[in-house]
């Protein structure tokens, strides 16, 4: 009887079963509120009301409607 051939060894192979577990993990995020003020111009008008007495005279006219009187023409 002859010899038996030697074995061949081949790489090993892995066979891998993954599985997840979900662990949470705090995050913070500051958060800055800010009020502001924001001031800006508007005119504002104002009037200063002013009072004048003005006399018409409409009293006796000498020269009569549409003359010119002593300087006319």
């Amino acid at each position: 009887m002859g010899r038996c051939p030697r074995p061949i060894v081949c790489p090993t192979q892995y066979v891998v079963n993954d599985q997840f577990l979900r662990r949470e993990v705090p995050v913070i995020h500051p958060v800055v509120f800010v009020n502001r003020l924001n001031i800006f111009d508007v005119p504002r008008h104002i009037t200063a009301p002013v009072r004048k007495d003005v006399v018409i005279n409409h009293g006796f006219r000498p020269y009569g409607p549409g003359a010119f009187g002593p300087y006319g023409r």
